[in-house]
């Protein structure tokens, strides 16, 4: 071979790497691209799950005074049962921070 086609194989070789290196470049760019979506769209997962399970109780909630005004339950009895839900509902979260 002579060095004119040597040349021109090298140049072609460097023009090769030179497009692998950049194209490398933009797939690394987009991999960043991706996991930052990724990380947003668990946080927004984790968000939605969190207000689902907020309606959850509620609906709960709702049922259970719903059961207890079935029953003919006065609002301040009902008032009073509901504070006692939440006091002990309080003593176990508390209990669970000492833990």
């Amino acid at each position: 071979m002579g060095n004119e086609t040597l040349r021109t194989e090298l140049s072609q070789l460097e023009r090769r790497v030179k497009l692998l290196l950049s194209e490398h470049s933009a797939l690394k760019s987009e991999i960043q691209q991706l996991k930052k979506a990724n990380e947003d769209l668990k946080s927004q997962l984790s968000a939605q799950n969190g207000h689902l399970t907020n309606f959850q109780n509620q609906a709960k909630i709702s049922r259970l005074v719903d059961s207890m005004l079935a029953e003919g339950k006065t609002s301040n009895e009902l008032k009073t049962v509901i504070e006692g839900y939440i006091k002990e509902i309080d003593k176990c979260i508390a209990h669970l921070g000492e833990a």
